[in-house]
Formats: C-alpha cells, sequence, structure tokens
C-alpha cells in the first residue's frame, strides 16, 4: 500500500484530500503520495511560524544548540531509512545515499557549534572627533521567517545547509522541497522536532511552482534561500521583492589537466567528478580541458576509468550509476546528445540509454557552443577539450555564464596561481576537482551561478542583521 505523507503547520501534521504523487525515477512507480497545501494552508502555515519564531529568537544559544545536536544524533539513528529513501525517491545510488546521509549529520554538528559563536564586535568610536565618549558594539540578530527551497538531488543535504544554520541563528523555516525528496524531508521534520525544536518553527509545504510562488512573494517572509536554476531563480527575486537572498543556481564546471599533472590520479577523480550521482551536481565535472600534449593520454585512462563504473537499479550495493530523475529530463538530455554529435561531437564512450539511465558518457572534439558545454547538462555527460597554453585555458573555463567552481591539476606553481588569479569562480580548487565540497567551506558562486554563501558558519552569518548598539 502506497503511504500518504501529510504537511506540517502550527506544530501539527496534517492530510489532504489532493495530493502529489512522488515517482520513483528507476522503476517509474509511485513511491508515496504528499498531501497537497492550498493558498489558505500555505498563508496559515506562514503566520504559525511567524508565532514561532518569536519562540525560536528567544532560545539562548545553548539551547539552540542541543536541538541541532541531538538531531545529528537522529538522523545518524536512522540513517538506513533515510537512505532507502533518498534512493528510491531520487535514483541516486544507495552507498552515495549512504554517505549523503552521514554528511547532514555533520552539518547538524556544525550548526551546534556554529549557535555559540556568532558574535559582534566592538567599533571605535573615538575614531571620529566628537565621538571620544561613546562606547559602541555590533550584535547579530535574527532575520526571521526565512523560506528554505530545495532541489531534488540532494533531498536532506542542501536542505540541512538552509535549516541547520537558519536554526543555529535564531530563524523560523518555511520548508518546500522538491516533490522528488518529500518524503526524506518528512523524516528530517520529524528529527527536528523530536530534538526539541518549538513544533511552530517550522513548517514543511509539498509543491510544485505554484506552492514556491505563494511562499517567496508573501510579505511576512524576511529570507529566501534557494537553490535551483537561474531561471526559477529570477522569477523568484522578480516576485518576491525587498527581501534577502541567497542563490545557488547551478554551473557547467571545469577542470583544467596542465601536461605536468598526474594523469592517473586525475583521471580517477574525473570520474568522480563526472559521473557522481549521474552527473545531478550543481558542481559536476561537465568541462574538462587538458593541455594538447597530453589529450589523448588522459583520455585514453578517462575512458579505461569510466568503463569500470556499474550502472543499473541504484538500491544494489555495488551500483554506481542511476537513473536520471525524469523522463522529461531524458528526453532533453537525448537531444542534446544527438545535437552534439550532428554538430561534430565525438563519443568516447557511453551515449546511450537503458530506461531512464544513461552510459556515463564522454565527448571529445567539443566546441564551447554546444549545449553539452555551455548550459548545465545535469546529466552522466562529460566534454573533453585541448588548450596550448594556461591563459587559453582559463579563458576557456571563464567563457560561461556559470561561475560555481572550478578546478586544475598541475605542478606548475605559476600556472596554479594563474588560476587563483584569473579563474571568474566562488571556488578554485588546486589539483582536485570542482566537485569537491566540504560542508564547512564557503560554498557559492559568481555571475549566473548565483550569490550569497552556504556552508554552515557563512550561511548562519547571512541568516543574521547587524544591530548597532550605542552608550553615550
Amino acid at each position: 500500500m502506497i503511504k500518504k505523507y501529510p504537511l506540517f503547520i502550527n506544530g501539527k501534521w496534517i492530510d489532504k484530500d489532493d495530493f502529489y504523487e512522488d515517482v520513483n525515477p528507476f522503476s517509474g512507480e509511485i513511491e508515496a503520495y504528499l498531501s497537497k497545501p492550498d493558498k489558505n494552508d500555505i498563508k496559515f502555515a506562514i503566520d504559525s511560524v511567524e508565532k514561532g519564531f518569536e519562540q525560536i529568537k528567544n532560545l539562548h544559544a545553548f539551547e539552540r544548540a542541543d536541538i541541532l545536536e541531538r538531531t545529528a544524533l537522529n538522523l545518524e539513528k536512522n540513517s538506513k531509512e533515510i537512505a532507502h529513501f533518498i534512493t528510491v525517491e531520487v535514483g541516486k545510488a544507495h552507498k552515495y545515499s549512504l554517505v549523503e546521509v552521514n554528511r547532514v549529520a555533520n552539518v547538524f554538528k556544525f550548526a551546534a557549534e556554529e549557535a555559540k559563536r556568532l558574535h559582534g564586535e566592538t567599533v571605535p568610536m573615538d575614531a571620529i572627533k566628537g565621538y571620544e565618549n561613546k562606547i559602541a558594539f555590533y550584535m547579530r540578530v535574527p532575520v526571521g521567517v526565512i523560506a528554505a527551497i530545495t532541489p531534488f538531488n540532494f533531498p536532506i543535504n542542501l536542505p540541512a545547509h538552509k535549516i541547520a544554520p537558519a536554526i543555529a541563528a535564531g530563524n523560523a523555516i518555511v520548508f518546500k522541497p522538491s516533490i522528488n525528496g518529500s518524503v526524506v524531508a518528512y523524516y528530517l521534520i520529524q528529527a527536528l522536532i523530536e530534538s526539541g525544536l518549538p513544533e511552530k518553527a517550522i513548517c514543511l509545504l509539498y509543491g510544485d511552482k505554484d506552492t514556491g510562488e505563494a511562499i517567496t512573494s508573501n510579505d511576512k517572509i524576511r529570507m529566501i534561500s534557494f537553490t535551483g536554476s537561474p531561471k526559477a531563480g529570477r522569477e523568484i527575486m522578480a516576485k518576491g521583492g525587498l527581501k534577502k537572498y541567497t542563490m545557488e543556481l547551478g554551473s557547467n564546471s571545469a577542470l583544467i589537466i596542465d601536461k605536468d599533472a598526474d594523469l592517473a590520479e586525475a583521471a580517477k577523480k574525473s570520474v568522480i567528478g563526472s559521473f557522481y550521482n549521474s552527473g545531478q551536481v550543481c558542481i559536476s565535472l561537465q568541462r574538462i580541458y587538458v593541455h594538447k600534449d597530453v589529450e589523448q593520454s588522459f583520455i585514453k585512462h578517462f575512458v579505461e576509468e569510466t568503463k569500470k563504473l556499474k550502472v543499473g537499479n541504484p538500491l544494489d550495493k555495488d551500483i554506481d550509476i542511476g537513473p536520471v530523475i525524469s523522463d522529461e529530463s531524458k528526453e532533453r538530455v537525448d537531444s542534446w546528445i544527438k545535437e552534439a554529435v550532428a554538430d561534430g561531437a565525438k563519443i568516447e564512450t557511453g551515449g546511450s540509454f537503458t530506461g531512464s539511465v544513461l552510459e556515463p558518457t564522454i565527448f571529445s572534439n567539443v566546441h564551447q557552443k554546444m549545449k553539452i558545454s555551455c548550459l548545465e547538462v545535469f546529466a552522466p555527460i562529460v566534454s573533453i577539450v585541448a588548450f596550448e597554453d594556461i591563459k587559453e585555458a582559463v579563458d576557456y573555463v571563464n567563457d560561461s555564464i556559470y561561475g560555481l567552481q572550478a578546478g586544475i591539476y598541475t605542478n606548475n606553481m605559476k600556472n596554479a596561481m594563474y588560476c587563483i588569479k584569473h579563474i571568474d569562480a566562488g571556488g578554485v580548487l588546486i589539483n582536485d576537482i570542482p566537485t569537491t565540497r566540504a560542508d564547512h567551506q564557503p560554498y557559492g558562486g559568481v555571475k549566473e551561478s548565483g550569490f550569497g554563501r552556504e556552508g554552515v558558519k557563512y550561511a548562519a552569518e547571512e541568516m543574521t542583521e547587524l544591530k548597532f548598539i550605542s552608550f553615550s
């Protein structure tokens, strides 16, 4: 029997007659029914969370830290069950679903620490004549009600990167996950409430674009933390009005392979970077620029490593590559592959779907204007292009509407420093793939990759306002 999952509003679980279908992207079967909120539900939820903000903002730092610590323990206790739902809801290989649950526990532990570290500073008023007898400082205060809107690809870790720092800073949360990932969201809310979070300080609203618009356009929402596409980000900001925003809007991440790089090591890491979670990662490695002297040698290493990957049912414990998220995604990706081949790109390996699963696909002879290169493909596809010198390689990397993270494999310090200085991205990783993200690092991009930073310390600071205090 298919289970129906309730909304969480005003401290209560609420079933609705109308519902969404949560579909397993591998089997095509319905995994769950999700209660569908109407406009009155959404308004009531936001009103109740506004009242919940009065409760959470008055908790002491150690109390918020204790809630976050207990949440981490709750998630660890239920990690196997949560990992199972990650796999059936979004098609992530089971071994990587377990990794995600372990990561999210760490995010809550980091947040517990940051709850006790948020602080202000003194301001030297006597720096200006006439202010000698004033003592002043600023303190950080919570923003208020924050909307956390998340996509399917990391259905518990991405919400954690919004919800955990919001709680650490004393904010209340309106949480709208992707429909694929909403069962996991249900378990996350359960863990928070069981850990002592004030029940009205958070609500859970399943939904589509209409639900999102009703949330983000509400004047009681003081900040929106969104992960998704640039198009959706623009629409949110156009309708959201005067609020704070953190926007993480994707990328087509690039890696440079210099002629003196360890090609075998770079190839092994590039396989992970390109094909982890079937390429459905904001910092998935999509473009590889290889020095012309080692291009063919790198391709050989890369193809050999790629062919070791196992493709199939993501619930099988040894599978590396599962499905793309939907039929719509499959159709788009398939059309981009065919378009690239027609335009002269060469498939080195892969290129074919079996059901909803795309073989890991490597292209060579790619130019910058092909969709598989210039847009975010969000599938297990990577392109290889040769370059002659480091300036040309960096120019290729920067020839993009995106700028989230980039990397270079090199033993040449001068070239590494050139990349650090000239690559236009939120992060530059030396001798590593751009798909690497530590959960406590400042994480975010430039250009159409968005603005603002995640990583618990930095997100918590984004979720506060500075209040200036002066004594005369």
